[in-house]
């Protein structure tokens, strides 16, 4: 549930209060389980939700920061290739706040765009434009993590 918490939020001290808000609302919630489903996935959802929650409590950088003229150009595996999972959810953390938000809804728990932006309390097609926008930011950063390798291979061949 921790990685779940760390998707959500900003920084590692972020997660560790989300996780301990969450796990104190499943022990008060516990009577509420209905045995319907898995039991993770109905912590996992409380999880979200409160991480939701926080976010709310402190959105006001949520809408664009200036990534709307970068190209839609298909990045090469090259950087993706190498990175952990750890460097991968490191890049998705440094999304701006409303980006990441959408982008852990719908890319990877899998929420569609109309759940979305119901939980965020914004328009649907705000929720389609954020995903949008943080795809276009991460294949940013990939390129930028491309020419780097690229570069740093150049380096080691010439000698």
């Amino acid at each position: 549930m921790y990685a779940v918490c760390l998707r959500y939020a900003r920084s590692t001290s972020d997660a560790a209060d989300i996780l301990q808000e969450g796990f104190v609302k499943v022990f008060t919630k516990l009577d509420q389980f209905q045995f319907q489903g898995s039991f993770e996935g109905w912590v996992r959802r409380i999880m979200i939700n409160t991480a939701l929650r926080a976010y709310q409590r402190q959105r006001f950088d949520m809408e664009s920061n200036g990534y709307e003229s970068l190209p839609e150009a298909p990045v090469a595996p090259d950087a993706l290739s190498t990175l952990s999972e750890a460097e991968i959810l490191a890049l998705i953390s440094r999304l701006p706040e409303g980006y990441r938000m959408v982008f852990n809804l719908v890319a990877i728990e899998g929420y569609s765009h109309a759940e979305a932006a119901d939980m965020l309390g914004i328009q649907e097609s705000t929720s389609r434009s954020q995903l949008t926008k943080a795809r276009r930011w991460l294949c940013d950063q990939l390129e930028q993590l491309n020419r780097f390798y690229r570069a740093e291979f150049d380096v080691r061949n010439v000698d």
